[in-house]
């Protein structure tokens, strides 16, 4: 046998002695596992007791708002802030005068003086030397029997109801009412209901009432004694665990407003914003022609100074001229330089000099006029000079 084949066989044993092992020492157990919530029971902390008085006959609704209710319903109150809206204390403390149940949890917080004075419920905390004594036997129970104040123990054990939540040690108290009904355990009194009026308020000390809790120990039978539900009683839950967003609830109240809003605020923004471009194509960038550049500058000329400046270039302009046709040109006296232009372009010699000599400043046709003249003078000498320079050639 090779030393191959010898290294597989003892590998292929090693893992079957490995597999019965395990199989040997594995145990398979079934066991119950909850799965979350699904459907409406997944945001609704009181889907299962509204299906549970349902199916006792009653009529049932969830709500996040006081408003409503009949005078003879019943309104459990779960997760709510007693105090946070004055408004909708007085509504509900007014309900239950006039003929309303009021069932309120432990999760009622807030306002805890105000409740009090209205009610005279109150809740207290056990002092350490009270919990050492109560469970200096053994460790506190998961779930406690609750029976009225003064209850036998064969009567506790026949009527007693089984709390399957931990307590926190408090315990309600009651103060300037007498209690029309009380539910108490070993640490104090646990539930407790006082006539209001011609309704009741009942206040219990845990929360036994939401979806899986209702399904422990005998937290139906306790729903049902807290809320003396009868068959075709009309049950509200309010809660205000659950509730619309902010904008949600802006937008549910003030719509029109939001939309208007949003539309001043587009069309500022609209306004103010830098534009992609000019709202005018730019003139073309081109350069003016001789013609106007000429034309601008005898205008800026005329209309500073009267013209004078405008005057004196053209008589300078045509001396250039004539200088170069002239010999001694400018040796010449004024007669004779105005004679020997009129010669040289063909011109009258008056107007020629009435033009070039004629200072101080002039009306515009005037002026005009002159320079009109010289100019005329200055391009005859220019083209005999040009022609002659032909002839020669």
């Amino acid at each position: 046998m090779t030393r191959r084949r010898l290294t597989a066989l003892v590998s292929a044993g090693l893992l079957v002695a490995l597999a019965v092992w395990v199989g040997r020492h594995t145990e398979w157990t079934e066991f119950t596992m909850p799965v979350p919530p699904k459907g409406e029971a997944r945001h609704n902390p009181f889907y299962a007791a509204q299906r549970f008085a349902e199916a006792l006959g009653a009529r049932t609704s969830w709500e996040h708002t006081v408003g409503g209710a009949g005078e003879n319903a019943v309104i459990l109150v779960s997760s709510w802030h007693w105090n946070l809206s004055a408004g909708r204390r007085e509504a509900l403390e007014a309900w239950v005068e006039s003929g309303g149940r009021l069932v309120l949890d432990q999760t009622v917080i807030g306002g805890a003086d105000d409740l009090k004075r209205w009610s005279g419920i109150g809740r207290r905390q056990a002092d350490r030397e009270q919990i050492e004594t109560l469970f200096e036997d053994g460790p506190r129970e998961r779930c406690r029997t609750l029976h009225e104040p003064g209850a036998s123990p064969a009567t506790v054990s026949l009527d007693g109801y089984s709390l399957c939540q931990p307590g926190d040690l408090s315990s309600l108290t009651i103060a300037g009412r007498s209690p029309a009904w009380a539910l108490e355990d070993k640490t104090g009194m646990q539930t407790v209901r006082v006539h209001i009026g011609r309704g009741s308020v009942t206040m219990i000390n845990a929360t036994p009432f939401l979806n899986r809790p209702l399904f422990e120990g005998d937290h139906g039978r306790l729903f049902v004694a807290v809320t003396q539900l009868k068959r075709g009683d009309e049950v509200h839950f309010l809660s205000e665990e659950e509730h619309p967003s902010l904008i949600a609830l802006v937008w549910t109240y003030g719509a029109p407003v939001v939309v208007l809003a949003l539309a001043t605020i587009a069309l500022a923004l609209w306004r103010g914003a830098v534009r992609l471009g000019p709202l005018a194509a730019p003139p073309d960038s081109a350069r003016r022609s001789l013609a106007e550049q000429i034309r601008g500058t005898g205008q800026f000329a005329l209309r500073y100074g009267h013209g004078t400046a405008l005057h004196a270039a053209s008589v300078r302009a045509l001396g250039e001229a004539a200088g170069r046709r002239i010999s001694s040109y400018a040796r010449l006296a004024p007669d004779e330089q105005v004679a020997a232009v009129a010669t040289l372009t063909g011109l009258d010699a008056g107007e020629l000099n009435a033009a070039m000599n004629a200072g101080g400043p002039r009306r515009t046709r005037g002026l005009r006029s002159a320079i009109a003249v010289i100019e005329t003078a200055r391009r005859r000498a220019i083209v005999e000079r040009a022609g002659r320079r032909t002839g020669r050639t």
